[in-house]
């Protein structure tokens, strides 16, 4: 008979922390990532509901029209399947999927590749150093037949867009350029909607700046400054690829680059905006630095003047109590009112010199 030991007996839990188990990856399917599909032709959107690659190849097979696709935060595997199906570049897919782009706008053969960063302003309490700006992600990639607009954030949907294009025949019959303008468009009016709440928050804290006896937040100013950064680095560089989408050199329609020429105008009244806001911030922090220090500067006074005022009678009273045998009124009746009236004098006399200067 053989000994076993609890060694063999037992699982050995020591090994299998050395040795984890790889949770395998389960892919998850495109179309979840696909907000919406739809094939457009001659301005109207087709009945029935497609795939992304149904609806390419409806597109091509009528020989006119084009795919207008939605994707919501899709993973590197869904963007993939996206790009084997649309012909997308490679670099431009792998931006797509991890975001965080500046700005930008790239051509790939006929392929356009627009970014743009979404903003949307957060509601808040005016001393709040919390989040004000809230920023996302819009890539978007055109081409004779068809439109992949990639979203990442919870805001700036383009479920509106969409619906307002439908709408629309006349603008949808303009074909992807079409679709591209209007996205800008949202994109660059939602800047200048932020704009105006942050106008807001700018115009009541240079209100209470400069409000007489306000306790000013200076840590508020510095918040509200850091947002104002954050919204310039989303909005400012936009300006570039708005410009360059309304040159000739594009391969969109003469009348799609007029619209996105009109886009650009509203994107340069955002951006001013933004920089005023940024020059408005810097004097407010200055203001309110200096008020800080005027009243640090009158409660210093302040303090000085009671002083003042507490050492005539100390000086006094310290001389009468140094106890020495001959010294004035010690003997006399009417010393130690006469002392008493000395010090009431002198601090009211003080009081008044004090009061004058502005002091107390």
């Amino acid at each position: 008979m053989h000994a076993v030991s609890p060694s063999s007996s037992l699982p050995s839990f020591r090994r299998s922390r050395r040795s984890p188990v790889a949770v395998p990856h389960i892919p998850v399917p495109t179309a979840r990532a696909i907000v919406d599909c739809g094939v457009y032709v001659d301005g109207h959107r087709l009945p029935g509901r497609f795939t992304h690659a149904e609806a390419l190849a409806a597109v091509r097979e009528r020989g006119e029209g084009f795919v207008w696709i939605g994707l919501h935060d899709p993973d590197a595997a869904q963007m993939d399947d996206i790009a084997r199906t649309f012909g997308l570049h490679p670099l431009a897919v792998e931006d797509a999927v991890h975001a965080r782009q500046r700005p930008k706008l790239e051509r790939y053969d006929d392929t356009l590749f627009l970014v743009m960063r979404t903003v949307a302003y957060v509601e808040h309490e005016l001393h709040s150093v919390s989040e004000i700006v809230e920023t996302g992600e819009l890539l978007i990639f055109t081409a004779r037949q068809f439109v992949v607009a990639v979203r990442h954030g919870e805001h700036s949907g383009l479920a509106g867009v969409r619906r307002d294009l439908e709408a629309d025949p006349e603008r949808l019959r303009l074909g992807p350029g079409a679709v591209l303008h209007a996205i800008a468009d949202y994109v660059v009016d939602s800047y200048l909607e932020v704009t105006t709440a942050v106008e807001h928050d700018v115009d009541a804290m240079e209100e209470e700046v400069f409000t007489p006896g306000s306790q000013v937040a200076i840590a508020s100013i510095y918040q509200l400054k850091r947002e104002v950064v954050e919204l310039r680095r989303a909005v400012n560089p936009l300006a570039l690829p708005l410009e360059t989408l309304g040159k000739p050199e594009t391969p969109l329609s003469k009348e799609v680059r007029r619209y996105l020429r009109d886009v650009a105008d509203h994107h340069t009244v955002a951006a001013e905006r933004i920089h005023d806001f940024d020059d408005a911030l810097t004097a407010l922090i200055g203001a309110a630095l200096a008020k800080t220090a005027l009243q640090q500067n009158t409660d210093m006074r302040k303090i000085s003047a009671l002083v003042a005022m507490a050492a005539v009678p100390t000086m006094i009273a310290g001389i009468y109590g140094m106890n020495f045998e001959h010294m004035p009124e010690l003997e006399q009746v009417w010393g130690y009112p006469a002392v008493l009236a000395l010090m009431i004098a002198a601090c009211t006399v003080l009081f008044i010199v004090f009061r004058r200067k502005h002091w107390l």
